[in-house]
């Protein structure tokens, strides 16, 4: 590690400004840019922590959405319920320590390409909101760790809408408790919705084939004739890529299944 200033700001206004300063960065629960700065990856000359932010806090459901503000901690969402499919998912992610500390604004800012949450934003067709506009998922994740976020950008809340039935299947990485592949599938009344994690080099993508045949029939037997593109899969150690693919059909399945 380094020296480096830390800023606690208490408004939005304040965070923003303070990430105004020159190689500032924001830290949310900081599970993923703590041990990026212990192994000297980036070097900012100072941290805004955006953990005292009030108004980025809290689960709010209303008018058949749920909002989570940007600043909610994974533990918080497990423990609310009034959308079970994102609950359960947000009870898997890493332990307990990570649960407590890492936050959905977070997450979603570092679009890793094997975490939980981005999955479940682009499957339920969720809209992110920052200080300055609304993103709507589909337009927000543009590649592994890209996001439409311009400089200095905050996300300050995540509305997701609740749908009919919903599931996250993940295949977990024992060591690192990401998603080798993780599935997320929703069922809202005009179509179903299917997002995949930890499988390509793309980062977190939609499988329309899979929505299409899941929207006419909501059932696991709608996969049969199915397959997924070992194309652009992550291949390492872990597991090749077309194994990856074989396990996006499977995961597809049992988490429609469980959603059934």
């Amino acid at each position: 590690m380094y020296s480096f200033d830390i800023e606690r700001p208490t408004t939005v206004a304040d965070a923003v400004t303070a990430l105004g300063a020159d190689e500032a960065q924001a830290l949310g629960g900081g599970q993923t840019l703590i041990p990026t700065l212990k192994q000297r990856l980036a070097s900012p000359s100072a941290l805004v922590s955006l953990s005292g932010v009030s108004e980025m806090q809290g689960i709010t459901a209303s008018g058949g959405s749920l909002t989570i503000g940007g600043a909610t901690n994974h533990a918080s969402v497990a423990a609310d319920g009034s959308y079970a499919g994102l609950s359960a998912l947000a009870s898997n992610i890493g332990d307990p320590a990570v649960r407590n500390r890492g936050t959905i604004g977070g997450s979603l800012a570092n679009n890793d390409p094997s975490a939980c949450y981005p999955a479940a934003a682009l499957g339920s067709g969720a809209t992110i909101t920052t200080n300055t506009r609304e993103i709507a998922a589909d337009d927000y994740f543009q590649g592994m760790f890209d996001t439409a976020l311009e400089e200095g950008e905050i996300i300050t809340a995540v509305s997701f809408p609740i749908p009919e039935a919903s599931h996250y299947e993940k295949f977990v990485q024992p060591a690192s408790r990401f998603a080798l592949v993780g599935v997320f599938v929703a069922k809202y009344a005009d179509g179903v919705r299917v997002a995949v994690t930890g499988a390509s080099n793309e980062g977190v993508f939609r499988w329309t084939e899979a929505e299409e045949a899941l929207s006419a029939n909501f059932s696991a037997d709608a996969l049969a004739n199915l397959s997924a593109s070992a194309d652009n899969m992550i291949e390492d150690l872990h597991g090749s890529a077309e194994y990856r693919a074989h396990l996006i059909k499977v995961m597809t399945g049992r988490a429609v299944t469980a959603a059934s």
